[in-house]
């Protein structure tokens, strides 16, 4: 482990203070495969397309298609807009084979997660987007609390609140689920935490 670069996370958390569910992935992807300094900024990864299908029923309404990239104010000003904030549970990290892969994701320091909610005193969810930031949440947890499964959630007392824990299915095309099918799981999360109306 020694001979290998230990990089820290490269963005600032994303903290609307009106947030009301914060948003977890495990880390950014290498340098080389962004297209925005900002989260999920992989034109691969279809987060910001299950947005835009949930909230807007297009998937390219934060896309700049012409440039193969994301509308990147648009998506800022929409999470302040909605009180929806944005960090990763691994605060630095060990690429193992130099990857985007999380399984090949060494966490070498969980992220702080009480002082992200300490800066938004509304936020009772958390909502993590695949198995690594799941499996890394549940390291800042009290003990006995349930690790929740795809699609559903758990109860957890932390930092002097109750929070809803979310597991979503991964945003990335690795994952083996069609886009309208990983809308549809988050779209029934944001019913329930009131920031789509139901339909």
């Amino acid at each position: 482990m020694s001979e290998q670069t230990i990089e820290t996370h490269p963005l600032q958390p994303f903290l609307p203070q009106n947030a009301k569910l914060l948003m977890l992935g495990s880390f950014p992807p290498p340098k080389t495969r962004w297209k925005m300094d900002f989260y999920y900024p992989n034109y691969q990864n279809d987060m910001w397309r299950i947005f835009g299908l949930i909230f807007f029923h297009d998937k390219n309404y934060f896309l700049d298609l012409p440039n193969k990239n994301f509308k990147e104010q648009l998506i800022r000003d929409f999470l302040t807009e909605k009180g929806i904030a944005i960090f990763d549970t691994a605060y630095q990290v060990i690429r193992l084979k130099g990857n985007a892969s999380d399984k090949f994701l060494h966490i070498e320091t969980p992220t702080n997660l009480k002082m992200l909610l300490d800066q938004m005193p509304d936020c009772q969810n958390m909502m993590t987007t695949g198995d690594k930031a799941t499996d890394t949440l549940m390291l800042s947890m009290p003990e006995g609390t349930e690790k929740p499964q795809i699609g559903y959630s758990s109860q957890a007392k932390f930092a002097g609140r109750n929070v809803t824990l979310f597991r979503m299915p991964s945003s990335s095309r690795a994952y083996p689920l069609a886009l309208d099918l990983k809308a549809e799981a988050y779209k029934a999360l944001f019913e329930e935490i009131g920031l789509v109306e139901q339909t």
